[in-house]
């Protein structure tokens, strides 16, 4: 799952300081989602399917399909 946060903000050419400003978070703290070090908030993971138009399910690499299920 973790690559795949870190790909998703790379393709839009986003540092990690600034996926963070649009969670509300520290740059710290977005990048322990990115590592793996901390779980991600199931609220995050809307927040972030929704940002990047993808499914949660592509997010937790249940599934490879990048196109969100609405």
């Amino acid at each position: 799952m973790y690559p795949r946060l870190r790909d998703l903000r790379e393709d839009k050419d986003m540092s990690q300081t600034e996926m963070a400003k649009i969670l509300n978070m520290s740059q710290t703290g977005y990048s322990k989602y990115e590592t793996g070090a901390n779980d991600i908030p199931t609220q995050v993971l809307i927040e972030l399917a929704n940002y990047h138009n993808t499914s949660v399910d592509y997010l937790l690499g249940l599934t490879n399909n990048k196109k969100p299920y609405r």
